[in-house]
């Protein structure tokens, strides 16, 4: 008598969407991370293959969903854009993130900020930046021979991977594209806009003013034009009586 074992199914690991943690802990970080990941964005608008996500959970390692971040802001450059509910590396040719963004509150602890670093080169990120907000401290690193190398003077940087350049010494962190423009929030946006709109709405106005005053000058020359005929008709319907008189008008 044979005697079948069942087979044991085992249950289906579930990558959660969230970890439960808030995106940001004040305004200005809140802030600043929307405007990086929004910037970022942007600039490579035109290249579907550049993924740009902010505060979505990375899982590296299929099978664990112990192992996982939530980058403030993470560049991919290979992966369509589009929606995910997390980045669950190996459904993504296993593409790492190649550039990663932390903005720091307060509240971050040093040894926090440790652990994201160690993952960060473990799993192969390329260019990791970490900002402190409270003390307005940008550090850096790139990746060579395996690891990650500290950026020793991180002041006017270039980024390798996305060309844009940093700088702090107005305060804050300010972010230029690799056409000088300054990374903007919406705000900023939107009030650049409105500017823009006036100046156009100005411009047009000056045109039309222009355009008043040539026809203005257009309506004065014809109508000295016809004063001149006026008096020209005048001159020869007088020299023609003249005539008729026996006088020659240039006799007068």
């Amino acid at each position: 008598m044979t005697t079948t074992i069942p087979t044991q199914t085992l249950p289906a690991i579930i990558y959660p969407d969230s970890d439960g943690k808030p995106m940001s802990d004040n305004t200005k970080q809140f802030q600043l991370i929307v405007k990086i990941q929004g910037g970022i964005d942007a600039l490579f608008k035109d290249n579907e293959n550049v993924f740009v996500a902010g505060d979505l959970l990375w899982y590296p390692v299929e099978g664990d969903n112990k192992t996982r971040q939530a980058p403030d802001t993470m560049v991919i450059f290979g992966r369509p854009k589009g929606y995910r509910g997390s980045y669950q590396q190996w459904l993504e040719d296993n593409i790492a993130p190649q550039v990663v963004f932390e903005i720091f509150s307060p509240e971050n602890r040093m040894r926090e900020i440790f652990k994201l670093f160690k993952f960060y080169e473990n799993y192969g990120v390329e260019e990791c930046y970490f900002y402190d907000l409270k003390y307005n401290e940008l550090i850096g690193w790139v990746r060579s021979d395996g690891k990650l190398n500290y950026i020793e003077s991180i002041e006017g940087w270039v980024s390798p991977r996305l060309e844009i350049r940093f700088e702090t010494a107005s305060g804050d962190l300010e972010i230029y594209q690799p056409d000088g423009l300054k990374f903007l929030s919406y705000v900023e946006l939107s009030r650049q806009k409105e500017l823009v709109q006036q100046q156009m709405e100005l411009t047009q106005q000056q045109m039309e003013l222009t355009q008043q005053q040539m026809e203005l000058t257009q309506q004065q020359m014809e109508q000295e034009r016809q004063e001149k005929e006026l008096v020209q008709q005048k001159a020869d319907r007088l020299s023609e009586k003249l005539r008729e008189m026996g006088i020659n008008p240039e006799d007068i």
